[in-house]
């Protein structure tokens, strides 16, 4: 195995390519410590704090816990990813944008550069939420104002300051993707909540010096952990095969098709969206009430919603399979695949082409997506469960499943076989499966 990794730094280019995204990774982190002007960090730490399991902590995680020490990257990469969620719902609702959705790579650079500008609007919405709601927090428990002086300076500051520091953030991750190894976006993400690991890992180490926790206990814990990534990795990579054949056609002295190919339909078409999205609006309930006058309506509704209640895991893992079907109609469309199919000759074995063939791949697509939304809806709310029945911190318990599991695998699975399809163009050693990648040469 070292050997394979070793054949990694023999490539000149793809050696230049990992180098460069280590580059864009240290100074992500580097502007992740540049604190915005006027706010005082240690009080908004304090605050968030209390606030782990609300939409803010949710947010921080996302932002790579900038948001938490109020940097200039306090945003995050979050405004972009709404802006393309945006988007890509609108092209489906919008004759006009799913037109020039379908123009190929002209097509492309358009919806690019409008996911830019809707970036940059809505990371000026945030910014300006985000100064009035730091501008209104309380004297925290250590006597401390949040904003020392609040104002129209602060609020204009902190705008130009977080909106910058979004735009920037996106450019490192165009930077990635262009120049760099794999996606960039999804990277800055990967390493945002992979640095929370160390933390999580060094948590659990005091506990066992402490004696707090038996060693059988924690090697209990990290087997689990590992079962947990597999049964992960298999869902990120589960599919069911639709074979697919094309006709054989003569043009000139030329014979065209007569392969046999297929479609991959994936377990989880939606991937980490589902979870997203239901995370955000579960979270609701539980950040308004922070902002609701002590009341019994109050004291209900944060117990009812309580990330560790019973009601609010059944809601969340219900909300989580709806989620799942909806991005998964959103992201896969039958009728498109089917009318793509006949246009060039393709057809599945024993279905007719056109409306047959476009129910049969919805059909096959809802009885695969079932158990792939319900096993994610369990991942989901696994982490939970092993907070609850044994005595794991929260932040340890994160990485058992949820958003941030499937985030890491799903970044570094890509991030593999993007590495491994530049071993296999020069026929070396293949990272993920054992053997010599051997080329042929035609006569």
């Amino acid at each position: 195995m070292l050997d394979k990794f070793k054949n990694i730094f023999k490539i000149p280019e793809l050696k230049r390519k990992i180098f460069f995204t280590l580059l864009i990774f240290v100074i992500y982190r580097v502007g992740g410590h540049v604190p915005v002007p006027g706010i005082n960090a240690h009080a908004l730490g304090e605050f968030l704090k209390m606030q782990q399991n609300t939409l803010f902590g949710l947010y921080d995680m996302f932002a790579g816990g900038n948001f938490k020490r109020a940097t200039v990257f306090a945003l995050g990469i979050m405004p972009y990813i709404s802006a393309s969620i945006i988007l890509q719902l609108m092209g489906t609702v919008v004759p006009a944008l799913q037109k020039i959705q379908q123009e190929g790579e002209e097509g492309r650079k358009k919806i690019t550069q409008w996911t830019r500008y809707l970036t940059v609007a809505i990371s000026a919405l945030q910014a300006l939420g985000v100064s009035v709601f730091l501008a209104q927090i309380p004297v925290t428990q250590s006597g401390l104002r949040v904003v020392p002086t609040p104002g129209i300076g602060f609020s204009l500051l902190t705008m130009i300051t977080l909106t910058a520091g979004t735009i920037f953030i996106m450019w490192l991750g165009e930077q990635i993707t262009d120049r760099g190894i794999g996606n960039g976006i999804s990277l800055i993400i990967f390493i945002g909540i992979i640095d929370r690991l160390p933390y999580a890992f060094l948590d659990e180490v005091q506990m066992l010096s402490q004696g707090l926790r038996q060693p059988m206990t924690e090697l209990f814990l990290f087997a689990l952990m590992f079962l947990t990534v597999v049964a992960v990795v298999a869902l990120t990579q589960g599919q069911r095969k639709i074979k697919v054949q094309y006709a054989k056609r003569v043009v000139g002295r030329k014979q065209y098709g007569g392969q046999t190919t297929h479609i991959p339909l994936r377990v989880n078409t939606a991937g980490v969206m589902p979870i997203i999205f239901a995370q955000t609006i579960m979270f609701l309930p539980s950040t308004v009430a922070t902002f609701l006058p002590e009341s019994g309506f109050r004291d209900w509704l944060t117990t009812a919603f309580a990330y560790d209640s019973y009601m609010y895991m059944m809601i969340y893992m219900a909300m989580i399979v709806f989620f799942t079907y909806f991005y998964t109609a959103v992201a896969f469309n039958p009728v498109d695949v089917a009318n793509n199919l006949k246009k060039y000759g393709g057809l599945i074995p024993s279905v007719k082409p056109g409306k047959r063939t476009a129910e049969y791949l919805d059909n096959i697509l809802s009885k695969i997506t079932l158990p792939g939304s319900i096993f994610l809806g369990f991942i989901a709310i696994f982490p939970t469960l092993i907070s609850k029945q044994i005595n794991v911190s929260y932040s340890f318990a994160s990485f058992y499943g949820g958003t941030g599991l499937l985030i890491i695998v799903g970044v570094g699975l890509d991030t593999l076989q993007q590495i491994e399809a530049h071993l296999v163009m020069r026929h070396y050693d293949s990272l993920m499966k054992a053997g010599k990648i051997r080329g042929r040469r035609r006569m």
